[in-house]
Order: structure tokens, then C-alpha cells, then sequence
């Protein structure tokens, strides 16, 4: 069963995600709470597997609030954004304070349903406007610093470099395994071990990082 919670100010929203989760089966609303602070206290107190959260909230906003979830040591909890198509200036804030994946309010019931499962494993997702908004985010930045793409290139053999340059490129652990001609294992290990050195929550960390440090180049 997959413990979650719902953070919302809209109690209209969270009373939808509920009836919603309660006819689902492998699902439980574990709690609920009107704003970030209440999000914070609330993980601590039930340590749910995932937190529906959204953005913009009085007081502490989702940005905050999945900040400070993550830098819980004890914290095991995965943080899915569920917002509007007007937040996607938030989405960078959201992923980097250590979201594991971002939806939007207006996907198909199943498809959030979905995102839920795929945080809980453990994995990442984002939804594809999103995803074409980040890329459009990384296009209009300057090239990275010649000493920080050298520092994070420098701690990562080759391999691992290859590796994190397909992973932002969007390619799953099967296709990396195809494409450096390695086992799905193998990939997995180089991974893990991507996961440790750059000190990345999941996936999506990694490709921003792919992006940041240049190894991937957002299409022009």
C-alpha cells in the first residue's frame, strides 16, 4: 500500500485527489495540509511514501516545503508536484529543492495515478510540456563555467560521463545498456554510482545536472 498525502490550499482539489486515491487499491491518503508549512510537519509526524504537492500556497510555498522534506535525513518521502500550466516558471525551483517528478492539474486522472506509482518506486517523471519548458529554461542560459563543468567531469570516470550524458538525453536503462553495448546491470551500477558522487536524489537530478554542466545541449 502506498501511504500518501495531499497538500493543496484549495480544499476542493484535495477532497478530488481523495475521493479519487479512495477508489483506488494499492492507495491511501495518509493525510492532508493547506500549505507548506503544514506539508513539513505533517511528513515528519506520518512519513508517507509520496506528497502530492502543490506550488503556490500562502505562507510557506511547495518550493520551500519540498526543500526542507528532502533535507530530512530521515525523510524517505518522494515529493510529486501537481500544478497548473501557469507554474511552470516554478518547475527548475520545484525539481532542484528535490521534486521526483511534475505533473500538471489538467492530465488524465490515470496518469497521475501512474505518476504516484512511479515516484513511490523510486523512479521520475515529468510531464512533456514541462519537460519542453525546462529545455526552453536551459536554452536561454549562458554556457556553463568553464571550472564547474571541469569539477563535476573531473570526480566521474569516462563511463560515468558517457552514462549521465545519455540519462539527459532521456534514454531509459535498457537504451544505455544498448547503446555502450553494456548489460542493463552494468548501467544500473554506473548509475548507482552517478547517484552517490554527484550526490543526485533521482533521475531528473541527473539530467538537470547533464544540462547545467553542458554535456547535453538543448535543441536551438
Amino acid at each position: 500500500m502506498i501511504r500518501v498525502v495531499l497538500v493543496d490550499d484549495q480544499p476542493l482539489i484535495r477532497s478530488g485527489l481523495r475521493v479519487l486515491i479512495a477508489d483506488t487499491p494499492d492507495l491511501e491518503v495518509a493525510g492532508e495540509a493547506g500549505n507548506g508549512a503544514e506539508a513539513v510537519e505533517l511528513v515528519q509526524r506520518l512519513r508517507p511514501d509520496v506528497a502530492i504537492m502543490d506550488i503556490r500556497m500562502p505562507g510557506m510555498d511547495g518550493i520551500e516545503a519540498t526543500g526542507r522534506i528532502n533535507a530530512d535525513p530521515e525523510s524517505k518521502t518522494r515529493v510529486l508536484v501537481l500544478t497548473t500550466f501557469d507554474d511552470d516558471e516554478y518547475v527548475y525551483g520545484a525539481l532542484r529543492a528535490g521534486a521526483s517528478g511534475f505533473l500538471v492539474k489538467d492530465m488524465p486522472l490515470k496518469t497521475i495515478l501512474d505518476g504516484i506509482r512511479v515516484v513511490a518506486a523510486g523512479d521520475a517523471l515529468i510531464a512533456p510540456s514541462v519537460t519542453r519548458r525546462l529545455i526552453e529554461e536551459f536554452a536561454a542560459r549562458p554556457e556553463p563555467a568553464a571550472t564547474t563543468r571541469r569539477a563535476v567531469v573531473d570526480g566521474i570516470t569516462d563511463r560515468e560521463r558517457e552514462v549521465l550524458t545519455l540519462v539527459g538525453r532521456g534514454l531509459s536503462n535498457t537504451e544505455i545498456a544498448d547503446e555502450l553495448t553494456i548489460s542493463v546491470a552494468t548501467a544500473k551500477a554506473h548509475l548507482a554510482r552517478l547517484f552517490t558522487k554527484l550526490d543526485a536524489r533521482d533521475r531528473v537530478h541527473l539530467v538537470i545536472l547533464a544540462y547545467e554542466i553542458g554535456l547535453v545541449a538543448p535543441p536551438r
